[in-house]
C-alpha cells in the first residue's frame, strides 16, 4: 500500500484527475452521443499519460526538491523511490497512455498526446530552472487537454478545438503566476524563474499578470462568438463565462493594487474554480 500511495504522489493524483475532467468535458463538446468505450479509454489514457508526464517531471527535478518545503517529502527526494523505479513506471504509464488513444479512440488524439507528453518532460520541465518563458512553453502541453477530448470525439483538428485550446491556454498564464508568487521563496530555493520577470514579485509582473487576466475574458468567448459549423455555446455560457472572467481580473487587479501574497492566493483559487465552471457551462448549455 505504502508504494502504491507513492506512486499516486509521482502521478499527482488530484492534479491528473483534473486534467482527465478537462479531456472529458472537451469529449462532450465535440459530441451529444458518447460512445462508452471512447470516453473510458479517454479517462485511462489521459490519466496515465499525464501522470507519466509528473513523474517523469519529479524525477528530472529530485535534487531540487529536496531545496523545497512543497516537494521534499515525495518519494524520490525521501529515498523512498529510486530514480530508476521513478522512470520505468512513468514511462511505462506515459507510453501506455499515448497508444490507448492513438490505437482506440483515433491516430489524432495520440498525436496530442504525445506532443503533450514530449513538450511537458522533455521542454517545459528543463526550462523552469532557465528562463520565465518557461510558463510559456508549459502552457502549450496545459492547454491540450479540452483539445484532445474534442479531437477524441470527431477526429477533426479544426477551428472548435482550437477554440477549447485558446481558452485553456490563455487561462493558465494567470493561474500558473498566481502559484509561482504565492509559492515565489519555495521555487527560489530550488531555483525556478516562474514569475513572469526574473526580479521576482514586483509590480510589473504583477500588472503582466492582470493583462492576461483581461485577455482571457475575451478569449474564452471565442466558443460563442465565432461562427463555427455549428453554435459551440449559447448565451447563458457567455454569460457565466464574462462573469467568471470578471471575477479572475478583478482579483489579478487587487493583485497589481497591493502586490500582497494574501490576494496571489486569492488570485490562484478563483482560477481553480474558473476552469471547470466554464467548461461545464461550456457543455451545458450546449445540449
Amino acid at each position: 500500500m505504502s508504494k502504491i500511495k507513492d506512486i499516486a504522489t509521482l502521478f499527482k493524483v488530484r492534479l491528473t484527475l483534473l486534467v482527465v475532467i478537462s479531456a472529458v468535458l472537451g469529449f462532450f463538446m465535440g459530441t451529444s452521443n458518447a460512445e462508452g468505450y471512447k470516453i473510458w479509454v479517454l479517462c485511462l489514457g489521459g490519466f496515465l499519460l499525464t501522470g507519466g508526464s509528473n513523474g517523469l517531471n519529479q524525477v528530472w527535478e529530485r535534487q531540487w526538491d529536496k531545496l523545497m518545503e512543497r516537494t521534499k517529502n515525495r518519494p524520490i527526494p525521501v529515498g523512498r523511490m529510486t530514480p530508476i523505479e521513478g522512470i520505468v513506471v512513468s514511462s511505462i504509464a506515459g507510453i501506455a497512455g499515448i497508444i490507448l488513444l492513438w490505437v482506440f479512440i483515433n491516430k489524432a488524439s495520440g498525436i496530442l498526446g504525445l506532443f503533450a507528453f514530449f513538450s511537458y518532460v522533455f521542454l517545459y520541465t528543463p526550462l523552469k530552472r532557465i528562463t520565465s518563458l518557461a510558463v510559456f512553453v508549459g502552457a502549450f502541453p496545459g492547454a491540450i487537454p479540452p483539445m484532445l477530448g474534442y479531437v477524441a470525439a470527431t477526429n477533426d483538428f479544426g477551428l472548435e478545438a482550437g477554440l477549447l485550446f485558446a481558452m485553456q491556454f490563455m487561462w493558465q498564464f494567470p493561474h500558473f503566476w498566481a502559484i509561482a508568487w504565492v509559492a515565489h521563496e519555495d521555487y527560489e530555493r530550488g531555483g525556478y524563474k516562474l514569475l513572469p520577470f526574473n526580479e521576482g514579485r514586483t509590480k510589473k509582473s504583477a500588472f503582466q499578470i492582470f493583462v492576461y487576466s483581461l485577455f482571457l475574458i475575451p478569449v474564452s468567448l471565442l466558443p460563442w462568438a465565432l461562427p463555427t459549423n455549428q453554435p459551440m455555446v449559447g448565451d447563458l455560457a457567455a454569460v457565466v463565462t464574462t462573469a467568471a472572467g470578471v471575477m479572475m481580473a478583478w482579483y489579478a487587479y487587487k493583485l497589481y493594487r497591493t502586490c500582497d501574497v494574501k490576494e496571489a492566493r486569492r488570485l490562484m483559487f478563483a482560477s481553480f474554480f474558473y476552469l471547470p465552471i466554464v467548461q461545464l457551462f461550456y457543455v451545458i448549455d450546449k445540449f
